[in-house]
């Protein structure tokens, strides 16, 4: 019997010494040999589970190591490796008992600590998981599994510095700890130090060269550096690596779609969601693209579909709201009641954290305005501000800007000068965001954003300011029940018109929603139809708003102007063909159609040079290209419609004196452009002229704009002071 069980010890420690030197196989064999003759031995039952935990085998993981605790209940290594096999299996209410047995077992145990920390962070109980890491750290200091562990806890949390300090001081314990490298990068990034982020990832990848997600990380970074070249080569590496990657696909379709590759990038979306069809990130991306294609209806159908399955995702929700403003079968009405359900949804069970605001009621004392955007950059929303921030009076508004920018570049460098405080909000929660402005004592908050991309719509939620007031984005609502007032003008939003659409009070400055400051100041040239055999028609707005009612429309106007031909901006892909077919079966010849892709400012402001007349889209209208084709001497025709975003067109041209350029109704808009292009001393006054009337008018205004908007500003703040 001596004999056997010191053959059996042997046995066993020849088993462990595989198992530690990763001989899964041979350890197997030798712990199932020795189960062979000791049915109930609870080391080698404990560690067969072990292996069978490293080889993804979890429900075998949990039978084994259980059966070991039954045989013997104090075993803390155990109940530690089976919160492991728990937690991996999905477990985790059972995952976080079990690690809290072993610890019960054993205080001491750094291990146990550590797991039990992994298991309640996937529960999102980030606060006691920063604890249970913490507690790991305490117990053994140099554990950097522990650190790096803490850093993803704290970077989910929102505290970003802390998560930063905890990767680099898993790297200072191991210096070649790619996991830790990989971590840092992606904290980096979403802290917006693009750079490092950069070479964080490289450095995981230069570590472990075969590691997808370091690969997929290195394209989120450099994507945001606009990078896309170099950025497509690393999804597409993360996807070599792992073909079955959803969200290096994902990434890659988003990428794609930034460098204008749409066809490619919806293959990608459709291939991230044939991995996993419950995945709300691809279907909203997909969505994305479908909108910037002009595939509206499809678009919407992506969006319901991300937000069916994460009802929760907020993103989704407000580009699903956005894009009905561009569809034309949805009123006013039909997308005021999609604003009031993504506000049930996502605003309303934020209400309960709202507080009393003490700041001084003194009706003209001077005001703190805060202003709220992620496109304080080279972006239309920068550049409109950068006439209101120049000219906003310093001496009566104390002027904050909360910058969601994640690649500063030139104009956030102007629009910085032009404030009196800078706040980044990159890595901060909303609520982190919320806190920072009530405490910064904030009089009126402004949204610059609504529901476009990477918009702070819940910090408004949270009402960390007495006045919030939404502006400039474009010209509709927030649906927020916490948003007091939408700044419009009298053409946006005509006196007598139903506001009962909008969820905020109305506010029309005195003459102009814009206030226009050109990019380029090169000369406008001549009428390109004084020297050609016809007329150039031309639309540079987003492509996806040319709908099939306004390119019906369009094709009316070629047949009634003979050999007229149409300019428009698109990205490659199949939705060119689609217009051209569209084109086509209303009888008009597809080679008088050319498309542009998206060009350098400098050269799409000269677009304008080879264009007689521009036709503003519907039932969403230009406003920046509107002000553009001004300026550059083009008049611009315009159908006023029934929401607020189909009369840009009507408040730009009414400021400038020509009201008679913008229809009521598309018979009388095919009227005003067949007659305009008929009409070539008409067209050579206003190309010689448009740039003066825009100079004079309101639009170009920046002071009495400026003034303006303070008087909206302390109207608003005089109905707050005086309510109580």
């Amino acid at each position: 019997m001596l004999n056997v069980t010191t053959n059996l010890d042997q046995l066993f420690q020849t088993a462990v010494q595989h198992h530690q030197a990763g001989r899964l196989t041979e350890a197997e064999q030798l712990y199932r040999q020795i189960l062979v003759h000791q049915p109930n031995q609870p080391d080698a039952l404990h560690l067969l589970g072990v292996i069978a935990h490293q080889v993804g085998r979890n429900d075998m993981a949990v039978d084994l190591i259980q059966r070991a605790i039954a045989l013997r209940p104090n075993y803390a290594e155990a109940h530690n490796n089976l919160g492991n096999a728990l937690r991996d299996n999905g477990q985790l209410d059972e995952a976080v008992a079990a690690c809290r047995q072993a610890i019960a077992l054993r205080p001491n145990y750094p291990k146990a600590h550590n797991n039990l920390g992994n298991a309640l962070a996937e529960k999102g109980q980030l606060t006691e998981a920063i604890a249970a890491f913490r507690q790991a750290i305490a117990l053994r200091p140099n554990y950097p599994e522990a650190y790096s562990n803490l850093g993803n806890a704290l970077a989910e949390k929102g505290q970003l510095d802390e998560a930063v300090a905890a990767y680099r001081q898993a790297i200072a314990l191991r210096p070649n700890y790619a996991d830790a490298h990989n971590n840092l990068g992606n904290t980096l990034r979403d802290y917006g130090q693009l750079d490092e982020a950069v070479a964080a990832c490289r450095q995981a990848i230069a570590l472990r060269p075969n590691y997808p997600e370091a690969h997929n990380n290195l394209g989120n970074a450099l994507a945001e550096k606009s990078q896309l070249d170099e950025a497509i080569t690393a999804f597409r590496q993360a996807i070599a690596l792992r073909p079955n990657y959803p969200e290096a696909h994902t990434n890659l379709g988003a990428a794609l779609t930034d460098k204008g590759q749409l066809d490619e990038a919806i293959a990608a979306y459709r291939q991230a969601i044939a991995l996993r069809p419950n995945y709300a990130e691809a279907h909203s991306n997909l969505g994305n693209t479908l909108k910037d294609m002009g595939c509206l209806d499809e678009a919407i159908a992506a969006y319901r579909q991300a937000v069916a399955v994460k009802p929760d995702y907020v993103a989704a929700d407000s580009n699903l709201v956005y894009t009905l403003h561009f569809h034309p079968d949805y009123s006013a009405r039909a997308i005021h009641h999609e604003h009031q359900r993504w506000n049930q949804q996502h605003a309303e069970p934020l209400r309960q954290s709202i507080q009393p605001h003490p700041n001084d009621r003194t009706p003209d004392r001077r005001l703190r305005i805060g202003y709220v955007s992620p496109d304080f950059r080279d972006h239309v929303v920068g550049h409109f501000m950068l006439p209101l921030l120049a000219n906003h009076d310093h001496s009566r508004f104390e002027i904050f800007c909360y910058a969601h920018v994640r690649a500063p570049d030139a104009v956030t460098a102007r629009l910085r000068e032009l404030t009196d405080h800078w706040c980044s909000t990159i890595g901060l929660s909303d609520e982190q965001a919320a806190q920072l402005i009530r405490d910064d004592g904030i009089d009126i908050l402004v949204d610059l954003t609504l529901h476009m991309a990477h918009n702070r719509l819940l910090v408004f939620a949270r009402k960390p300011a007495p006045v919030q007031v939404t502006y400039l984005a474009y010209a509709g609502t927030s649906g927020l029940a916490t948003m007091d007032c939408r700044l419009s003008d009298p053409y946006l939003d005509p006196p007598g018109i139903d506001e009962s659409v909008y969820s905020e009070q109305t506010i029309r400055l005195a003459e102009t929603y814009w206030c226009y400051e050109p990019q380029d100041t090169s000369p406008v040239g001549p009428l390109p139809a004084s020297s050609a055999s016809h007329t150039t028609f031309g639309c540079l707005n987003n492509f996806c708003k040319v709908t099939d009612p306004t390119l019906a429309i369009w094709a009316r106007i070629f047949h009634a102007v003979p050999h007229s031909q149409l300019l428009l901006h698109a990205a490659e892909g199949s939705h060119r063909q689609r217009t051209a077919e569209r084109l086509t079966q209303w009888g008009i010849d597809p080679a008088r159609l050319r498309v542009v892709s998206k060009v350098p400012l400098s050269e799409y402001l000269q677009l304008y040079s080879q264009m007689d007349i521009a036709l503003d889209p519907f039932p969403y209208g230009g406003g920046t290209t509107t002000c553009d084709a001004l300026w550059m001497g083009v008049p611009v025709v315009s159908l006023a419609g029934n929401t607020a975003v189909s009369r840009a067109g009507l408040s730009i041209l009414s400021n400038i004196g020509l009201p008679e350029l913008v229809a009521s109704t598309p018979d009388e808009y095919v009227q005003i452009a067949t007659s305009l292009a008929q009409d070539l001393p008409r067209l050579t006054e206003l190309r010689s002229t448009l740039r003066l009337r825009m100079q004079k008018s309101p639009l170009m205004d920046a002071p009495r704009f400026a003034r303006n908007i303070e008087a909206a500003y302390r109207q608003m703040w005089q109905k707050w002071a005086g309510s109580q």
